[in-house]
C-alpha cells in the first residue's frame, strides 16, 4: 500500500472492499435510531489502520462522517487519513451542517463512496463539493451491497 506524501493512498481492490465493508457494518449500527434518515456507516482509515468510525445518529444528531470526524484522535495531520462512506456525504445545511462541507474542511485528502444519494439535494452534489476542494473522491466500492442494505431508506424527494 501505497502512504507517500504524494497524494492519496493506494488501495488495492481487496483493501477497498474490507474497509467499506466495515463501512457497512458501521450503517446497520444506525437502525432504527437514524430514521426517516438512512443508515449510513463510515470509517476513517490511516496507513491501513482504521483509526475512527461512526453511523447516522437520530434526527438533528450527527450523521456518519461527522460521528468519525469527531471520533478521531486529536494527533497528525489529516492529509494521510482516507474516509470511508456507504452513501454520499450530503451536500446541504438541515438539520445537521453538510458532511461534504465538514470532510472538506478536516483536510481529508481522499474520499470512498459506496453509493450516490438520490435525494434530490443531494444526486452528486456532495461529491463535486469535495471534488471542486481538491478531494480525491471515488464512488462505487462495493456498491451492490451498499446499494442492497440501503435502497430501502431512500428517497429521489427530500427527507422528513
Amino acid at each position: 500500500m501505497d502512504t507517500s506524501a504524494a497524494g492519496p493512498p493506494a488501495f488495492s481492490d481487496a483493501e477497498l472492499e474490507r474497509f467499506m465493508a466495515l463501512a457497512l457494518e458501521e450503517s446497520h449500527h444506525a437502525l432504527p435510531g437514524c430514521l426517516p434518515n438512512p443508515p449510513v456507516g463510515c470509517v476513517i482509515v490511516r496507513h491501513g489502520i482504521v483509526v475512527a468510525s461512526g453511523f447516522t445518529g437520530a434526527p438533528g444528531m450527527p450523521h456518519a462522517e461527522a460521528a468519525a470526524l469527531r471520533a478521531l484522535p486529536v494527533s497528525g495531520a489529516a492529509d494521510d487519513l482516507t474516509l470511508f462512506v456507504t452513501l454520499e456525504p450530503c451536500a446541504f445545511f438541515g438539520r445537521t451542517p453538510s458532511c461534504a462541507q465538514a470532510i472538506v474542511s478536516s483536510g481529508i485528502r481522499s474520499v470512498f463512496v459506496g453509493t450516490l444519494d438520490p435525494d434530490l439535494r443531494n444526486d452528486g452534489a456532495g461529491i463535486e463539493i469535495m471534488r471542486r476542494a481538491g478531494v480525491d473522491v471515488r464512488v462505487g466500492v462495493l456498491e451492490g451491497p451498499v446499494r442492497a442494505f440501503i435502497s430501502q431508506y431512500l428517497s429521489s424527494g427530500q427527507k422528513a
